[in-house]
């Protein structure tokens, strides 16, 4: 089904973000994210990709404008029949806590039912292939393990969105590559909508069905480009001349959002 008839999962009108300091994060800003979609916002450091993202998850007020999710309040999410889960750049795990217990807390947290709670952590477990490892600890993991058992913390509560602020931007290409894939496919295999944040033009093409470009002072959106490319991604799509061309363009789109001539660039 083409984004313009599926119903609206995020919808941001005349949507601002001041800070109590007076800065100015966000200018007015419409947009529209359609249920399905895997969007992500890319853009110089300070453009309020991270603001833009915390505002969908309840985490910040907007100080103007009106931001729905399926068409009511944030807070009211739950009364749609949806969910939202967040990922954060770090996995932030409890360090004494073995895998099954982290990816368990936000049922614990919500008191489900003990038998309910744990098929639910064997089930996001096995979707990121770690349903070997629930007795280790954090500090028995790779980076990508860890960020691995964050994103089954975050598929624990079933989510209907996805939120994911640069979840990979630490780790190492090939580790993230794998990730990337692997998100792709839960993201097809669970009819996730996704909102993302990178700084990776790569990643931003490899993953997306629509990119974002956004500018600073104040953050606003300047561009948008829509990856048609079918899903899942072929095996030579990232090294393809239309891979090529999106990457090309999103270069050229930041550098204008970061104020730098394309000439100066190339020189």
């Amino acid at each position: 089904m083409d984004d313009a008839v599926r119903p609206p999962a995020v919808e941001l009108r005349s949507v601002g973000m001041t800070y109590p300091n007076g800065t100015r994060a966000l200018q007015p800003l419409e947009l529209r994210v359609a249920e399905g979609e895997f969007l992500t916002l890319i853009g110089p450091s300070g453009c309020g990709k991270s603001t833009l993202l915390n505002l969908v998850a309840g985490l910040l007020e907007p100080s103007e404008g009106t931001l729905r999710l399926w068409q009511r309040p944030v807070r009211q999410i739950e009364s749609t029949g949806h969910r939202l889960s967040f990922v954060f750049q770090s996995p932030t795990l409890m360090p004494w806590a073995d895998v099954q217990t982290n990816v368990r807390l936000p049922l614990d947290l919500a008191r489900v039912n003990p038998h309910e709670a744990a098929s639910r952590v064997r089930e996001a477990l096995a979707l990121v292939g770690l349903h070997r490892n629930a007795g280790q600890r954090p500090r028995e993991l790779s980076g990508g393990m860890r960020m691995r058992v964050s994103i089954a913390r975050a598929l624990v509560t079933r989510p209907t969105l996805l939120l994911m602020d640069e979840p990979f931007g630490a780790l190492d290409e090939i580790t993230r590559d794998k990730l990337d894939a692997e998100l792709l496919a839960l993201w097809r295999q669970q009819g996730l909508t996704v909102v993302f944040v990178t700084h990776s033009i790569h990643e931003a093409v490899y993953l997306s069905t629509r990119v974002l470009v956004m500018a600073a002072q104040p953050g606003r959106l300047v561009d948008e480009l829509r990856i048609d490319e079918p899903c899942p991604r072929a095996p030579g799509f990232r090294v393809g001349t239309r891979f090529a061309a999106y990457a090309q363009r999103l270069q050229h789109s930041l550098l204008r959002a970061s104020g730098t001539p394309l000439d100066e660039a190339s020189a």
